[in-house]
């Protein structure tokens, strides 16, 4: 799981290391698209979890056919979720550029790539529920392997399809939407192709594809709140390229080029997150939620000293970072201070993911939901806008606001934790 989600986090950082090379506007285009782009994730991160756990919960009972016939309901409910968000991501792509605030220039080079990546929602839904299908099943290893070769695809058009090598066309920023739409679309190929395959231990037929209504709508309960969830923690993300768009192009490429750095360096880590949910939902299953606890406080231990380490390297060296996706010295000043600045929340984020993580691998969305909502919407996004704003600290108080939320979402977390009312939920 921890390769598996180094693979996921390359899509972005190959993408941002090319794009980055057209200048400081097609890097902040980037990024105000995958800004909003991070509602979609929030919400296939919503589906996921609720098939990781219960397929992880059908697993532990030895019901191998009702595991596979949620992996297939959930596929339903993924598709028709991402259909409506492709159709209105391609009508209104520029509109939405508009709508987070970026300038003209932004705007007129990355409406191409927004309306790409947005239409290629379908993908990244599928992309993200098979693979979350495998790991509820204990297969992470296959979720590893073909998001690899998505990668490979991507990394190779990128640059092909960006500036035009050989008999492709330049594309400029709109290549870096292809290659990605590309790429990600092969995998949800080969994810089909295995599990409807004999050597998968989930294996879809055609009668698991019939509409069952009382599967569908344990799905939607678990992933309404789910979908919640991410989506209040996604959104919080939107208004902080709101805040800060505010600080100029500079501030908003730094902030891009460094976020993605940090998803880099914390994607190993909700690896082991998603470790710790398939163990909770698994051994829940079993009926050892003895085992489901010792797993978490094991992960969250483990999840810290590599995160802390991690962190210690970017708070020492974070110019060099930033210098091996841009020249421009106010991106680099920017992207340096926010990189620094979040990493010293790193120890923290590091039992705050996991925790979260076992909640929802128990089934109990409704404890992260109603945490993330406190934590983001009534406690980030006005200190964010406090700092920046009021205090003067400009895009400095915007970064500031991150670790200081995440460290009261782990204290919080584990409180919750500790009371032990998520071994008690059925699924």
């Amino acid at each position: 799981m921890v390769l598996e989600m180094c693979m996921e986090s390359l899509f972005g950082i190959v993408d941002i290391f090319w794009v980055a090379r057209l200048g400081p506007e097609a890097a902040a285009g980037v990024g105000v698209t995958e800004s909003l782009m991070s509602i979609l994730y929030a919400i296939a991160m919503g589906v996921s979890m609720a098939a990781t756990a219960m397929i992880a919960r059908r697993t532990g009972e030895r019901n191998l056919d009702g595991a596979s016939k949620a992996a297939a309901q959930a596929i339903l409910l993924g598709c028709a979720i991402a259909l409506l968000i492709a159709v209105f991501g391609v009508i209104h792509g520029g509109d939405l550029l508009q709508l987070m605030g970026a300038s003209h220039n932004v705007v007129a080079t990355s409406t191409g790539y927004a309306q790409v990546i947005y239409g290629s929602s379908l993908s990244v839904m599928l992309l993200f529920l098979m693979n979350a299908i495998f790991r509820g099943a204990g297969d992470a290893a296959i979720a590893m392997r073909v998001l690899l070769a998505a990668n490979l695809i991507n990394i190779v058009l990128d640059p092909l399809l960006i500036f035009g090598i050989g008999p492709f066309p330049a594309l400029g920023i709109t290549g870096a939407a292809w290659a990605t739409a590309i790429g990600r679309s092969c995998g949800v190929i080969m994810q089909l192709l295995i599990l409807c395959s004999t050597g998968s231990r989930i294996r879809l037929a055609t009668r698991h594809f019939r509409p069952d209504w009382p599967v569908l709508r344990n799905l939607a309960r678990v992933s309404s709140t789910g979908m919640l969830q991410f989506i209040i923690a996604h959104a919080s993300w939107v208004g902080l390229v709101r805040i800060i768009a505010m600080s100029g192009p500079a501030a908003l490429a730094g902030y891009t080029i460094a976020v993605r750095v940090v998803v880099f360096v914390l994607l190993p880590s909700w690896g082991l997150s998603n470790a710790a949910a398939t163990l909770v939902g698994q051994n829940l299953g079993a009926r050892r939620p003895d085992r489901a606890e010792s797993s978490v406080w094991r992960t969250g231990f483990y999840n810290m000293v590599f995160l802390s380490a991690i962190g210690l390297v970017l708070i020492a060296f974070p110019e060099p970072v930033l210098a091996f996706f841009t020249s421009d010295a106010d991106v680099i000043r920017y992207g340096s201070e926010c990189l620094r600045i979040i990493s010293y929340g790193f120890p923290f984020y590091a039992y705050g993911m996991v925790i979260v993580q076992a909640f929802n691998g128990a089934g109990d969305t409704v404890t992260p939901t109603w945490i993330n909502l406190g934590v983001y919407w009534a406690f980030q996004l006005p200190l964010a806008w406090f700092l920046s704003q009021s205090a003067g600290l400009a895009s400095l108080g915007a970064f500031w606001a991150i670790p200081t939320a995440e460290s009261l979402l782990t204290l919080t977390g584990l409180y919750f934790f500790r009371k032990g009312y998520w071994k008690l939920r059925k699924i």
